[in-house]
């Protein structure tokens, strides 16, 4: 059985949760983000403080588990927002965020430019470093690993995209 499911999640001062029918909205400073809940889960909100309940028994509870994890991001997305930090590895790699798009010089035969999603907002502090911020946990995320994606850090020498908190094991040279 879940445990996660049976944990409350408590909602900050300013956010506010709205379930109507299988739709449930969070709203808060950041925006307004949606869900569709998935048949055999519900969310009942009380007094600040939202659960999710299965409906039957067994298939159910991990579902619930599921829905009460992602009811806790949209409320942590509202409230604060999510960040993700990249870090340019390389000689000559650059990056320049403008407006919704992203710059990159990645030593490739041509620059990349990266069309950044709805809700997703990027600053690049430094020529080699990117930070990414929305409300959206999931495609903060998958805006990250995609941009990730264009120069993966290789294994030798460490060079390409990774992220501020990942930690690369490089390999050693071939001996003679």
């Amino acid at each position: 059985m879940s445990r996660v499911a049976k944990a409350p999640v408590n909602l900050p001062s300013g956010v506010e949760v709205n379930v109507s029918g299988r739709d449930l909205t969070v709203k808060g400073k950041n925006g307004q983000l949606a869900f569709r809940l998935p048949v055999g889960v519900d969310v009942e909100v009380n007094d600040g403080v939202a659960q999710a309940k299965a409906v039957g028994r067994n298939p159910n509870m991990a579902m619930a588990g599921t829905v009460r994890a992602t009811v806790a991001n949209m409320v942590h997305g509202v409230a604060e927002g999510f960040e993700r930090k990249l870090e340019l590895v390389g000689v000559g790699y650059r990056a320049q965020a403008q407006g919704d798009k992203i710059n990159l010089s990645l030593g490739l035969s041509h620059p990349v430019v990266y069309q950044l999603p709805e809700g997703v907002s990027a600053n690049a502090p430094t020529a080699t470093e990117i930070v990414l911020t929305g409300a959206d946990k999931q495609v903060v995320g998958q805006a990250a690993a995609e941009i990730r994606a264009y120069r993966p850090p290789e294994p030798y020498k460490g060079k390409g995209i990774r992220y501020a908190d990942e930690r690369i094991v490089t390999k050693d040279a071939k001996k003679k």
